[in-house]
């Protein structure tokens, strides 16, 4: 029993050495990299002061200059708000965007006018701030001019169609006057015409047949003949023509109440009527009225023959 115990005694003392001695060695590690770290921490710092000292000395020796920086970079700004004053007034639809990069540089301008010191460093971030925002205008600019040149055009091809459209419109109207101007004559020289009158009262003879008469009281039709003459510019083909009878106290004699012809000068009483076939050449007509008792009275009777809604002859006669 003695003799385990023994031997177990000389192991454990040789572990716990090999531990100790792994200790060591690793406290001696960690002691030299603490060392080596403690020593580029210093070089670090050391240097570090070195650049702040040759900054600030660098900073005094540039204090003119960055001042006369300072103020060139305020008149830039200054001409970029003016630019994009300009820009919004072109182009109203870029006004958010314009305003946004306005608002950049105004914030740029209140930092150089704040009064404090600026070193060289933070006018170098202004200057390049500047260029990024002077290249944005620039995009802005090219934009811009892009859509007012489209514009111009746009513009020109409008006045020019305009004004192509207005000679187009003053030739209709003038081919339009032409146009009427030839119909009118067409018309006129198309219009029939009613010559040759021989207008009248008939009296009723013995034998039941009629001769003329100028005598009112034995009157009972009065009648119009008279020739529609030739025509090669009328219209051939089927006629109503109308005859219009007024008596020597205004009176225009009607047929029947209804009797009413539209004309040029808008609807008028007629006597009575008869169809008619035209052919271009002279066509000799006559239309009778049967009196109505009465209506026969002494004086002066005037005739008018209508057709196409046009008088296209008159006549008169008198009964005593």
């Amino acid at each position: 029993m003695s003799e385990i115990q023994e031997t177990t005694k000389p192991k454990s003392n040789g572990v716990l050495l090999l531990l100790i001695i792994v200790l060591l060695a690793i406290l001696a590690y960690l002691a030299f990299s603490i060392s080596k770290k403690n020593k580029e921490l210093n070089t670090c710092s050391n240097a570090n002061k070195v650049l702040e000292a040759d900054m600030a000395g660098m900073n005094d020796m540039m204090s003119g200059y960055v001042g006369n920086l300072s103020h060139d970079l305020k008149s830039d700004f200054q001409q970029m708000l003016n630019t994009y004053d300009a820009l919004k007034v072109k182009d109203s639809t870029q006004a958010i965007q314009v305003q946004e990069q306005k608002t950049k540089i105004q914030t740029l301008i209140n930092q150089l006018n704040s009064g404090k010191k600026l070193s060289a460093q933070q006018i170098y971030t202004l200057k390049k701030e500047n260029e990024t925002l002077r290249n944005i205008m620039k995009g802005y600019v090219k934009q811009i001019d892009s859509l007012n040149t489209m514009n111009v055009k746009l513009s020109t091809d409008l006045e020019t169609k305009t004004q192509e459209l207005n000679v187009t419109s003053t030739e209709r109207d003038q081919y339009r006057a032409q146009a009427e101007e030839s119909a009118t004559l067409v018309k006129k020289g198309s219009k029939l015409q009613a010559l040759g009158f021989n207008s009248g009262a008939l009296r009723m003879k013995l034998n039941n047949t009629t001769e003329p008469t100028n005598k009112a009281k034995s009157a009972i039709q009065l009648k119009s003949a008279f020739t529609i003459s030739a025509n090669s510019l009328a219209k051939a083909g089927n006629r109503r023509v109308y005859l219009q009878i007024t008596t020597p106290d205004g009176r225009i004699l009607q047929g029947k109440e209804n009797y009413v012809v539209n004309t040029d000068s808008g609807n008028i009483p007629y006597s009575d009527k008869k169809d008619v076939d035209y052919n271009n050449e002279n066509l000799d007509v006559t239309i009778y009225y049967d009196l109505k008792e009465g209506e026969a009275v002494k004086g002066n009777y005037k005739i008018k023959i209508i057709c196409d809604g046009q008088t296209i002859g008159s006549d008169s006669f008198t009964l005593k």
